[in-house]
Parts: C-alpha cells; structure tokens; sequence
C-alpha cells in the first residue's frame, strides 16, 4: 500500500512540472529561468555553426578615435561629411552607403547664417558685399552641399523609433512608409508600435533614396540576437537600416512583403515575407528575424579619416556596401551579443545585411510554440511512465533519447533556418529525470532515516551513519549470532537513591548514564537498555564486529576508569560516590525486534545473556569491578585476565570459569601482571584443597598488595580447614543466589 501511494506521489509531482513547464510554453506564466535557458541554448548553437571567413560585400567605414582626433569631435561638418560621400562614390566606388546616424539639426558651421544678416542689416548697401556673398552662399552652404552629394547616389539614412513609454517626440522628416499597413494582415506585434521618432533632417531626406531605423532590439538579458526587419508605425511598415540599404544597393526597386500559409496537425499557420531587392526574406510573427552573426571578424573596419585623406586602397571598398558608424567609446553604439559584450552596433547592420545576401537569416515558424508544447506534453508523459515502470536506469537511457531525439529536431530545424525553442521540451526531460531521481533519492534517504529511527536509540550516531548507506543489510528480524554482552550495575543502589530527593536523583541518575553510554559508544556497541541505575549493552549485532569480545572488554575497563572524574563532580555538588560493577560474557545470543503487539524492542536473549546478568551479581562478592567469562577471555587477543574463581551460577549446572581483566597485554605494568601470576598460582593450589601453600601464597600477595579478594580466599581455607569439602569436589564455588 505504502508502494502504491508513493508512486502516486511521484507521478503527481511529475504531472505538476509537465504542466508548469506546458503553461509557460503556452503564455500562462512566466518562468525567467526557462527563459535563460532557450538564449544558452540558442548562443550555443549559434557559435557551434557560425560560418567563418572575410565577406568582401560589406565594409564599415569605422568614425574610430583616430579619425575623431584627426578630424575632430563628432558630429563633424556638413562640408566634411559631403566631402566623404564624394570619396566614397567618385574615388573608391562604393556600390551603397547606409548611414547608422542620423542628421537632425542643421549646420551653421560655416558662418553662412552670420554672412545673411550683414546682408540684410549692416552691409546691405554695399553691392560688393552683396556680391560677393551670392557667389559664396552655395560654397557655405554644408547642408544644401551634403544634400546634393546625397541626391542621385545609393545612399539610405538612418532614424530612430522611440518605443512606446520613451515620449512621443517627431523630430525631422520621416521617410513614407515601406508597405502598407495591410501588407501581413496581421503581424503580430512583439512589442507595442513606437509612439515617436527622431529623423533626418528634410533635405537630406528627400534627397536620399532610402532610410531605414537602425533601433537594436535587445533580449530580456540585454543581448541583441533578433533584430525587427520591419516596424509598424501609423498606418504602415518601415524597413530596417540593414534592409533599406540593401533595396537602394540594388536599384532602389520597391519592397513587397506577403504571408504564406501552411498547415500542421490540421492547424493553418500564416508565416509573413517580405521581399528587398529580389531576396525573399522569411519573417518571425512579429516582424523579426535572428541576427545571423558570422564567427570572428569578417568585415574589414576602415578609418573614416584615411578614405577622407584617399590613403584607402580602393580595392578594399570598390563595389561593396559601406556602413558609416562608429566604435569610438565615447559615441555610446556598443552592444550585447552572443560573441561579445561590447560589439559595434554598425557591424550588427553589417551581419545582417550579408545574411540577407546569403539567404541566411533565421526565424520562429509559427507552429514552433504548438510543436514545443506538443513535445513538452508528450514526453513529459512517456517519461514519467518509463520512470515509473522501469526506474532510473532505464529512465536515464530513455531521457538521453528522448534529449538526442530533440537535439536532432533543433538541428534539423536549424538546417532549415528556422529557429524553433527547444529548450522547454529539454528541460522538461532533463527536470522530469532529476525531479524523479531526487524522489527515489529521498525515499531513500527515508527508507535510511528509519533505519536511523529504529537503531539511533541503541547504537552510536556514526553507526547509524553507517547502517544507513546500506539500509538492506540491517534487519531488526531475530536471528543467532555470536555475541558479547555488557551488564553494569551502581553498588549499593537502594542506599545511594534514599539520600537524594526524587530531583537530584535524577540528575544523578541522567549524568551517570550519560557518561556510560558515551564510552559504550565509543567502542560501537549497541545500548540495549538501561533498568534503573543498570546498563544492558552487545556488540556484534546490528554491526558486525570480528572484535566484538575485545570491544566490550575495553568498554568495561573504560567504564570502570571513567568513574573517577564523574564521582569528582558529584562531590563538587553533594553526592554520594558511585561504585559499580560489571560482567561481561561471550556466546550465541538471539537478537532482534523482540516484545508485544504494543511495544517491540531490539534485545538480546539466550543463556549467555543471562550468565553475563549473573556475573555482574557476583562481582560484589570478590570486591572486583569487572568480571569475564572463559568464551570472552578465548574471544579477547588484546587484554589480559586474572582468573577469579570457577563457578556455578544459579540455574546453570556447568561450572564457569571467571576473570578479572587487567588491562590491555602491551603495557601491562610487571608489578601486575607478577600478582596475577602468583594469584593463579595460589588458586591452583585452592583448587588442589592444598591449604597451606594457597593460604602462603595469599598471605604474601596481600602483605604486597592488600585486597578483598585474597581475603575472601583466606576465608574460604580457613572454612575448608575446619569443615573440609566432600571427596568428589571439584574446586567449584557454588552460588545459590542470583
């Protein structure tokens, strides 16, 4: 059940991208991201495909530094300007000049203005005066020459639009328009018409054959990758810079425009066309088309002031289209492209006029959002059902399919000039393929955190940690296993609780737990449960530990070693000193997720469990902090034991034999490790009932080094003296108390 709902999940979630992902294609909402990703995805390809090489058709006649130092500060004179219009058709012949600038204001730089009111007011007697100045008014007079030089050349002027919000100011004389405002019945429009515009000057203009707006169009990151060919404005449509000044390089002929009709999927699709100097040009539905930037440097800069000066080789301007603008940092025509971010705005009017010549500008189709949102809708769905079904690795093999099956489309689309997003349907496969593995991810991770849940409150967070990167391994299933398992007990318990009040105890109770769990952590063993002031711990189980047998030994001896600092601190605050006691055995033991149907615990069972709860009984009974059995000592390569005694626990017939660690075998004092060999030696002899040799070796062991234990042993001979064992005894102490 829990299967099922979580695949419901999952396909919800899934269906919830697809359809964001769908009401973005489709204009509901806005997704700046998405949007991000279709201009990467466009300036990629782009560079991948720019053709390389010189284009000797268009050559930009550069107003550089060099030519603003030479000549002087922009805008230059009217007489200079004609003086570059002559050079630029009577010596090099150009075959057309687009100007990407606009002459707005009239030129007084001549002090023709001045010499006209002499006339009329202080030297309007003198008839040489008046002569003189008839015969050099059309000299000074820089418009009306500029104008001339414009009349009968190929030459197209440049204006700007003001988009709407910018003013509606109409400065100058605009040209007529191109095509009528029926011409694509309808176009749509990308942006709202401009409401304003600043043209040349009306001289100019009517002298010249042709002008076009050279407005850049920017993408909402400020990168100019389209540009609008044609623009509506009143009651019809005006050419762009790059397009009127290829109609006047090819005779000037009329422009016509048109739309085309097609179908898809039983839908009816209108593509707009318009046509300048016989090159059909297949437009966007709003009048655009993409820059088609060529790689590199193609088209050869030239200073304005050296064709002024006639220092130009003509070959490097004869017969091809010239665009006057400039790159000087000052006169503020950088732009944002795709190949650079400080690109001449000139040479973007220099690209697309040669991709107008190639036939290489790229539109949107009109079907391309239906197409991406079919493809979005589509995919999203046979994705989700492959991931679903199949799961992530072939959900992986199929997302790069259904990528490589877009890629191709983007291409194919490519190929054929058109320029259809592809970005959406990507994302949707590359997102449905994350958004479906992180799901599997966090299930995962859930499946890890009840892995933690189950066993965090029993073993150390690292083994968690650990147990969770394998959740499969771990099981809290009962199984046999060889085992170790700790028993600790505070001495004296029922004393030591009745001289603190209920709130102290408590805290006693919770700092001395504390302090023990975190050495039983330390050697990764597992707290199976605290009873009181008594801790219940193993190893081996749910982490296998080879070392299980030395683990838990050394967590005694920890233990044991840490109650020293901890009964300082409960002296600072008025408690009683804590002793405790410990055993610790080895051997098959049952562990698993063991109770009732109202409430299970991850335990241990078995005999050697409860020999281990025996041991920490008894070793009160020798005045010694921690006891062993023979399986833990066999288990233990790395500590050394002191035998204690062989004995019988209650409820169990076979006798046990016991032991007291001492210590880790590497550095183990001698003073130690020679008591421990003449107690065995003085145990032997117990055993052996020779009285007088144990009670020597005893007496000499407690003279050196005083303890209970050889006390307890001096008690026993002395008993065994006066009541001597039966025949058949085997040196086994019985316990007939648990």
């Amino acid at each position: 059940m829990k299967r099922v709902s979580s695949r419901l999940a999952q396909a919800g979630l899934s269906a919830l991208f697809v359809l964001l992902i769908a009401a973005h294609v489709g204009g509901l909402i806005h997704i700046a991201p998405m949007q991000r990703a279709e201009a990467w995805l466009y300036d990629v390809w782009l560079k991948r495909t720019a053709v390389a090489g010189k284009d000797d058709r268009v050559a930009i006649l550069d107003i550089d530094e060099a030519s603003l130092k030479s000549v002087g500060r922009w805008p230059w004179s009217r007489d200079t300007l004609t003086t570059l219009v002559k050079q630029l058709f009577d010596r090099y012949g150009v075959a057309a000049v687009g100007f990407d600038v606009v002459f707005a204001e009239p030129d007084t730089s001549s002090g023709l203005d001045t010499l006209k009111r002499l006339a009329q007011h202080d030297l309007a007697g003198s008839r040489d005066f008046q002569a003189a100045l008839k015969q050099l008014a059309p000299r000074l007079d820089y418009d009306a020459r500029f104008a001339g030089a414009l009349a009968g050349r190929p030459v197209s002027l440049g204006y700007y639009f003001i988009p709407a919000g910018y003013g509606d100011a109409r400065t100058g004389l605009l040209p007529p328009p191109s095509l009528p405002e029926n011409a694509f019945a309808p176009l749509q429009p990308g942006t709202p018409p401009p409401t304003g515009y600043g043209a040349n000057l009306a001289g100019f203009q009517r002298a010249a054959q042709g002008a076009g707006f050279f407005n850049m169009r920017a993408d909402a990151d400020g990168t100019a990758r389209q540009m609008n060919l044609v623009t509506r404005f009143d009651a019809g449509y005006y050419l762009a810079l790059s397009a009127s000044t290829l109609r006047v390089a090819f005779g000037g002929d009329p422009v016509t425009a048109g739309v085309g009709q097609s179908s898809l999927l039983g839908r009816q699709y209108r593509s707009p066309w318009v046509e300048v100097g016989g090159i059909r040009i297949p437009l966007s539905a709003d009048g655009s088309v993409y820059v088609p930037y060529r790689a590199g440097s193609p088209f050869p800069y030239i200073s304005a002031a050296q064709v002024l000066a006639g220092k130009v080789a003509p070959a490097q301007l004869e017969n091809r289209i010239v665009l006057v603008g400039s790159t000087a940092p000052g006169l503020t025509d950088l732009r944002v492209t795709p190949f650079s971010n400080a690109f001449p705005g000139v040479e973007i009017h220099a690209h697309m006029i040669a991709g107008m010549l190639d036939g290489t500008t790229r539109s949107m189709p009109p079907w391309a959002n239906d197409a991406r949102l079919l493809a979005v809708l589509l995919l999203g769905a046979l994705l989700t059902g492959v991931l679903l079904r199949y799961g992530p690795i072939v959900g992986l093999l199929a997302s790069l399919a259904m990528l490589a099956l877009l890629l191709g489309a983007y291409a194919a689309a490519w190929s054929r000039f058109w320029v259809v997003p592809m970005a959406a349907p990507m994302l949707t496969v590359f997102g449905l393929y994350a958004l479906n593995t992180a799901y599997g991810f966090f299930a995962a991770t859930r499946s890890k955190r009840q892995i933690t849940k189950l066993f965090g409150q029993y073993v150390p967070p690292e083994l968690a940690d650990e147990m969770s990167r394998d959740p499969a391994h771990y099981t809290m299933e009962g199984q046999s296993r060889e085992m170790t398992v700790l028993f600790s007990d505070i001495r004296g318990f029922t004393n030591f609780s009745e001289k603190l009040p209920p709130a102290e105890l408590a805290e006693v109770l919770n700092a001395y737990l504390s302090t023990m769990t975190r050495v039983i952590q330390q050697q990764r063993g597992t707290i199976d449960k605290y009873i009181g002031d008594a801790v219940m711990a193993f190893w081996n189980a749910p982490v296998d530990l080879a070392d299980h047998a030395s683990r838990a030994v050394q967590t005694a001896l920890d233990m044991q070693a840490a109650l020293p600092q901890l009964n300082r601190e409960f002296a600072a605050r008025g408690w009683p000193e804590v002793k405790i006691g410990i055993g610790v055995n080895s051997g098959r033991m049952s562990v698993g997720n063991m109770g009732s149907e109202f409430r299970m615990s991850y335990t241990v069972m078995g005999d050697a469990v409860n020999l281990g709860s025996r041991l920490e009984g008894i070793t009160k009974q020798y005045a010694v902090g921690i006891l062993a059995t023979q399986p833990t000592v066999d288990a233990d390569p790395i500590h050394a034991f002191m035998k204690i005694d062989v004995v019988r626990v209650k409820g169990k017939e076979t006798p046990v034999a016991i032991y007291e660690p001492l210590g880790p075998k590497d550095g183990l004092a001698d003073p130690v490790r020679q008591d421990a060999a003449d107690f065995e030696a003085a145990f032997a002899a117990y055993q052996k009932q020779d009285w007088d040799a144990a009670e020597t070796a005893l007496r000499a062991l407690d003279a050196r080094t005083p303890r209970t234990l050889y006390d307890i042993y001096l008690e026993r001979i002395a008993h065994f003296r006066a009541e001597p064992p039966p025949a058949d005894w085997d040196g086994v102490y019985v316990y007939t108390t648990k």
